[in-house]
Protein backbone atom coordinates (compact mmCIF):
# COMPACT_ATOMS: atom_id res chain seq x y z
CA UNK A 1 0.00 0.00 0.00
CA UNK A 2 1.45 3.59 -1.09
CA UNK A 3 2.08 5.33 2.38
CA UNK A 4 0.09 8.01 3.29
CA UNK A 5 1.84 10.69 4.65
CA UNK A 6 4.46 11.50 1.66
CA UNK A 7 6.03 15.10 2.89
CA UNK A 8 7.35 13.05 6.29
CA UNK A 9 8.69 10.26 4.01
CA UNK A 10 11.88 11.71 2.04
CA UNK A 11 14.93 10.40 3.49
CA UNK A 12 18.46 10.77 1.64
CA UNK A 13 18.62 9.07 -1.37
CA UNK A 14 15.27 9.23 -1.77
CA UNK A 15 15.73 12.61 -4.04
CA UNK A 16 14.27 10.44 -6.93
CA UNK A 17 10.80 11.62 -5.51
CA UNK A 18 11.45 14.99 -6.84
CA UNK A 19 10.78 13.60 -10.54
CA UNK A 20 7.63 12.09 -9.43
CA UNK A 21 7.18 16.05 -8.42
CA UNK A 22 8.06 17.58 -11.29
CA UNK A 23 6.11 14.85 -13.82
CA UNK A 24 2.65 15.76 -11.68
CA UNK A 25 3.65 19.94 -12.49
CA UNK A 26 3.88 19.18 -16.18
CA UNK A 27 0.84 16.66 -16.88
CA UNK A 28 -1.27 19.10 -15.18
CA UNK A 29 0.44 21.95 -17.26
CA UNK A 30 0.04 20.31 -20.32
CA UNK A 31 -3.77 19.23 -19.55
CA UNK A 32 -4.70 22.76 -18.61
CA UNK A 33 -2.98 25.04 -20.36
CA UNK A 34 -5.39 26.04 -23.06
CA UNK A 35 -8.77 25.37 -21.10
CA UNK A 36 -9.37 29.26 -21.01
CA UNK A 37 -11.37 31.27 -18.34
CA UNK A 38 -12.05 28.91 -15.71
CA UNK A 39 -13.60 28.97 -12.07
CA UNK A 40 -12.57 26.52 -8.86
CA UNK A 41 -15.33 25.14 -6.91
CA UNK A 42 -14.80 24.19 -3.13
CA UNK A 43 -17.25 22.42 -0.85
CA UNK A 44 -18.30 19.44 1.05
CA UNK A 45 -17.52 16.16 0.04
CA UNK A 46 -20.43 14.96 1.71
CA UNK A 47 -23.30 16.45 0.65
CA UNK A 48 -25.76 14.21 -1.31
CA UNK A 49 -27.73 14.29 -4.59
CA UNK A 50 -30.83 15.69 -2.55
CA UNK A 51 -28.93 18.57 -0.32
CA UNK A 52 -30.30 21.70 -1.18
CA UNK A 53 -26.20 22.90 -1.94
CA UNK A 54 -25.54 20.03 -4.27
CA UNK A 55 -28.73 21.33 -6.53
CA UNK A 56 -27.43 24.87 -6.28
CA UNK A 57 -23.84 23.17 -6.88
CA UNK A 58 -25.16 21.99 -10.22
CA UNK A 59 -27.04 24.98 -11.40
CA UNK A 60 -23.90 27.82 -10.16
CA UNK A 61 -21.67 25.05 -12.46
CA UNK A 62 -24.23 24.86 -15.35
CA UNK A 63 -24.46 28.36 -15.45
CA UNK A 64 -20.73 29.08 -15.71
CA UNK A 65 -20.33 26.36 -18.57
CA UNK A 66 -23.03 28.03 -20.40
CA UNK A 67 -21.41 31.86 -19.95
CA UNK A 68 -17.81 30.18 -21.80
CA UNK A 69 -15.93 29.00 -17.90
CA UNK A 70 -14.05 26.01 -17.42
CA UNK A 71 -15.42 24.35 -13.90
CA UNK A 72 -12.57 23.13 -12.08
CA UNK A 73 -13.40 20.34 -9.07
CA UNK A 74 -11.27 18.24 -6.75
CA UNK A 75 -13.05 15.72 -8.59
CA UNK A 76 -14.36 13.47 -5.41
CA UNK A 77 -18.05 13.69 -4.49
CA UNK A 78 -20.33 15.55 -3.22
CA UNK A 79 -20.03 19.46 -4.21
CA UNK A 80 -17.30 18.39 -6.34
CA UNK A 81 -19.33 16.03 -8.20
CA UNK A 82 -22.21 18.39 -8.06
CA UNK A 83 -20.40 21.05 -9.77
CA UNK A 84 -18.75 18.66 -12.65
CA UNK A 85 -21.78 17.35 -13.24
CA UNK A 86 -23.49 20.92 -13.85
CA UNK A 87 -20.40 22.23 -15.96
CA UNK A 88 -20.51 18.88 -17.99
CA UNK A 89 -24.34 18.38 -18.92
CA UNK A 90 -24.43 22.31 -19.89
CA UNK A 91 -21.81 21.44 -22.59
CA UNK A 92 -19.13 23.08 -21.09
CA UNK A 93 -15.33 22.24 -19.68
CA UNK A 94 -15.68 20.07 -16.87
CA UNK A 95 -11.98 19.35 -14.48
CA UNK A 96 -11.75 16.79 -12.22
CA UNK A 97 -8.18 17.67 -10.06
CA UNK A 98 -8.30 14.05 -8.45
CA UNK A 99 -6.12 13.09 -5.15
CA UNK A 100 -4.91 9.79 -4.72
CA UNK A 101 -5.79 8.88 -1.32
CA UNK A 102 -5.53 5.36 0.12
CA UNK A 103 -9.14 4.88 1.55
CA UNK A 104 -11.04 8.43 0.72
CA UNK A 105 -11.38 10.16 -2.66
CA UNK A 106 -13.18 8.17 -5.33
CA UNK A 107 -13.11 10.22 -8.81
CA UNK A 108 -16.53 11.17 -9.65
CA UNK A 109 -17.54 10.37 -13.21
CA UNK A 110 -18.63 13.75 -14.54
CA UNK A 111 -15.56 15.38 -15.35
CA UNK A 112 -14.78 15.57 -19.25
CA UNK A 113 -11.05 16.42 -18.35
CA UNK A 114 -9.06 14.95 -15.42
CA UNK A 115 -5.96 15.09 -14.09
CA UNK A 116 -4.53 12.99 -10.79
CA UNK A 117 -2.55 13.96 -8.14
CA UNK A 118 -0.54 12.24 -5.47
CA UNK A 119 0.87 15.01 -4.00
CA UNK A 120 -1.84 18.47 -2.41
CA UNK A 121 0.46 20.93 -2.93
CA UNK A 122 1.05 20.50 -6.87
CA UNK A 123 -2.94 20.17 -7.13
CA UNK A 124 -2.65 23.16 -5.28
CA UNK A 125 -1.33 25.33 -7.42
CA UNK A 126 -3.27 24.15 -10.50
CA UNK A 127 -6.43 25.30 -8.81
CA UNK A 128 -4.81 28.88 -8.05
CA UNK A 129 -3.06 28.29 -11.42
CA UNK A 130 -6.06 28.61 -13.79
CA UNK A 131 -8.87 29.99 -11.69
CA UNK A 132 -10.59 33.08 -12.92
CA UNK A 133 -12.24 32.80 -9.49
CA UNK A 134 -13.04 31.08 -6.32
CA UNK A 135 -15.96 29.73 -5.65
CA UNK A 136 -16.35 28.63 -2.21
CA UNK A 137 -19.86 26.71 -1.22
CA UNK A 138 -20.38 25.31 2.20
CA UNK A 139 -17.73 23.01 3.43
CA UNK A 140 -15.80 21.73 6.01
CA UNK A 141 -11.62 21.95 6.57
CA UNK A 142 -10.57 20.92 3.47
CA UNK A 143 -13.02 23.86 2.17
CA UNK A 144 -11.34 26.16 4.88
CA UNK A 145 -7.72 25.31 3.81
CA UNK A 146 -8.38 26.21 -0.13
CA UNK A 147 -10.02 29.51 1.04
CA UNK A 148 -7.88 30.67 3.85
CA UNK A 149 -4.65 29.83 1.39
CA UNK A 150 -6.22 31.87 -1.56
CA UNK A 151 -6.80 34.70 1.24
CA UNK A 152 -3.46 34.87 2.02
CA UNK A 153 -1.81 34.52 -1.52
CA UNK A 154 -3.90 37.71 -2.56
CA UNK A 155 -3.27 39.52 0.60
CA UNK A 156 0.53 39.22 0.15
CA UNK A 157 0.41 39.93 -3.35
CA UNK A 158 1.93 36.34 -4.17
CA UNK A 159 -0.99 35.79 -6.67
CA UNK A 160 -2.87 38.49 -8.57
CA UNK A 161 -6.55 39.40 -6.93
CA UNK A 162 -9.67 37.42 -8.06
CA UNK A 163 -13.04 37.02 -7.17
CA UNK A 164 -13.04 34.68 -3.93
CA UNK A 165 -16.86 33.84 -3.36
CA UNK A 166 -18.48 32.67 -0.40
CA UNK A 167 -21.89 30.83 -1.37
CA UNK A 168 -24.45 30.83 0.87
CA UNK A 169 -25.10 33.86 3.83
CA UNK A 170 -26.37 31.90 6.02
CA UNK A 171 -23.45 29.55 6.34
CA UNK A 172 -20.87 31.88 5.50
CA UNK A 173 -21.99 35.15 7.65
CA UNK A 174 -20.99 33.81 10.75
CA UNK A 175 -17.41 33.37 9.59
CA UNK A 176 -17.23 37.20 8.49
CA UNK A 177 -18.39 38.29 11.38
CA UNK A 178 -15.77 36.32 13.40
CA UNK A 179 -13.24 37.78 11.42
CA UNK A 180 -14.09 41.35 11.79
CA UNK A 181 -15.42 41.13 15.30
CA UNK A 182 -11.64 39.30 16.07
CA UNK A 183 -9.30 39.40 13.51
CA UNK A 184 -10.11 43.04 12.62
CA UNK A 185 -10.77 44.18 15.72
CA UNK A 186 -7.82 43.38 17.32
CA UNK A 187 -5.52 44.30 14.27
CA UNK A 188 -4.71 41.08 13.02
CA UNK A 189 -5.61 42.05 9.42
CA UNK A 190 -6.54 45.40 7.98
CA UNK A 191 -9.73 46.54 6.45
CA UNK A 192 -8.78 46.19 2.75
CA UNK A 193 -8.12 42.60 3.58
CA UNK A 194 -11.91 42.00 4.20
CA UNK A 195 -12.46 43.16 0.89
CA UNK A 196 -10.85 40.28 -0.42
CA UNK A 197 -14.24 37.77 0.51
CA UNK A 198 -17.70 38.80 -0.76
CA UNK A 199 -20.71 36.63 0.18
CA UNK A 200 -23.20 36.49 -2.71
CA UNK A 201 -26.21 33.71 -2.79
CA UNK A 202 -27.87 34.05 -6.43
CA UNK A 203 -26.47 31.96 -8.88
CA UNK A 204 -26.83 34.81 -11.74
CA UNK A 205 -25.14 37.41 -9.27
CA UNK A 206 -21.84 34.98 -9.00
CA UNK A 207 -21.81 34.49 -12.51
CA UNK A 208 -22.28 38.59 -13.31
CA UNK A 209 -19.55 39.57 -10.48
CA UNK A 210 -16.60 37.11 -12.35
CA UNK A 211 -17.82 38.37 -15.79
CA UNK A 212 -17.07 41.74 -14.63
CA UNK A 213 -13.29 40.79 -14.00
CA UNK A 214 -12.87 38.59 -16.95
CA UNK A 215 -12.19 39.79 -20.37
CA UNK A 216 -14.37 36.48 -22.64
Amino acid sequence: MDKQFLVDDFKIGEAWRLFRIMGEFVEGIETLHDIGPSVSIFGSARVQPDDPVYRKTEALAALFAKNNFAVITGGGGGVMEAANKGAAEAGGTSIGLNIILPFEQKPNPFANIRVDFKYFFIRKVMFIKYAAAYIIMPGGFGTLDELFEAVTLIQTQRIKPFPLILVGSDYWTGLIDWIKDKLLAEKRISPEDLEILQIMDEPDEIVKAVEKVIIL
